[in-house]
């Protein structure tokens, strides 16, 4: 019972120390209220600044970036249709990437590429490039590596520095 009685009067005295004097809740009180116009000032402040700073909005019209193949002049182009029925004499997992493959050796054959070793006098120059669209490797692997098409149409660029683009003639 003693013990019960002698924590009862240390938690009164603690709680008895721990209440703020009127004096100190006023001084808080001013000392929020300052804070409150300040914070009330600065955002003015910004929103003025914000305000000032923006140019007025005018609508203008959002134009495409241009085209990679308008940016080249285009030499020679031609549409091909290659046929791929010799794909499908390799093993079925291998079908899409002879596909490939020879739908890189028509286009070089037929377009005149030139080849680096062909060339070892001018070191200098890039090499040429020979580009195949995403649209054509998309059309050759779109049923799955075992059942390419059996012919592609395609319409072959080379541009002036002799770099050659393979696309998806227009209409597949």
């Amino acid at each position: 019972m003693k013990e019960e009685s002698e924590v009862k009067k240390k938690k009164t005295e603690e709680s008895e120390e721990a209440e703020p004097t009127e004096e100190a809740v006023e001084e808080i009180a001013e000392a929020e209220e300052t804070l409150e116009k300040e914070e009330e000032v600065e955002e003015a402040v910004e929103e003025k600044e914000v305000e000032e700073e923006l140019p007025p909005v005018e609508e203008e019209e959002i134009k495409p970036p241009a085209r990679k193949e308008v940016e080249e002049e285009i030499v020679e182009e031609k549409f091909y249709t290659i046929s791929l029925g010799k794909a499908w004499i390799a093993v079925p997992k291998k079908r899409a990437p002879r596909a490939m493959k020879m739908i890189k050796d028509f286009v070089k054959r037929h377009m005149k590429f030139e080849v680096r070793g062909e060339l070892e006098e001018e070191e200098e120059e890039e090499p040429k490039k020979l580009i195949i669209s995403n649209e054509v490797n998309e059309r050759v692997w779109r049923r799955g590596i075992q059942k390419p098409p059996r012919k592609v149409r395609v319409r072959a660029a080379k541009d002036k520095d002799g770099n050659i683009t393979v696309y998806l003639a227009e209409g597949e």
